[in-house]
């Protein structure tokens, strides 16, 4: 790929990443969510905002772990994705949460924006997935479920 293509593809999919055009802005979103409705369940939901945010936080984490370490393992599926039901969040556990959510997708961008990264080259330790197929998974996964937290914030509000 010819180098003015490749630093356009990567910068495409940091953006993608972090939220913006068509979708919410992760940072702003989550910046201004309301404390007060962090442990409610809403509506007829099973899970709070905070059981979908540290879903969302463990996902991607797991995602990058699998991408760069070829030991990892993931959390048992679908339980080992989602908190349990009855846990609640603090202020500050729910603070902890967006600050390691915010990490990992840091580290997710400075993979995806590094020229020694190859995007299409299958990760070594997987059954064919690239950088730049869990970059996406994890954008389209984010996009999902913050669309839910925007929904349960508007159904409160």
């Amino acid at each position: 790929m010819k180098p003015d293509k490749d630093k356009s593809l990567r910068e495409h999919v940091r953006h993608l990443l972090r939220g913006g055009s068509a979708h919410i802005d992760l940072q702003s979103a989550l910046d201004n969510f309301p404390l007060a409705l962090i442990n409610l369940k809403i509506g007829n939901l099973p899970y709070t905002p905070w059981h979908v945010l540290e879903h969302m936080r463990i996902a991607q984490w797991d995602i990058l772990e699998f991408t760069r370490n070829e030991k990892h393992v993931s959390p048992e599926f679908p339980e080992g994705y989602w908190p349990s039901p009855a846990s609640e969040a603090s202020k500050r556990s729910w603070e902890k949460t967006v600050k390691s959510f915010f990490s990992d997708l840091i580290q997710l961008e400075v993979l995806v924006m590094s020229p020694a990264t190859d995007l299409f080259a299958a990760i070594p330790h997987g059954d064919g997935q690239t950088i730049l197929r869990e970059a996406l998974l994890v954008a389209d996964h984010n996009a999902y479920h913050l669309g839910a937290l925007m929904t349960m914030k508007k159904m409160k509000s």
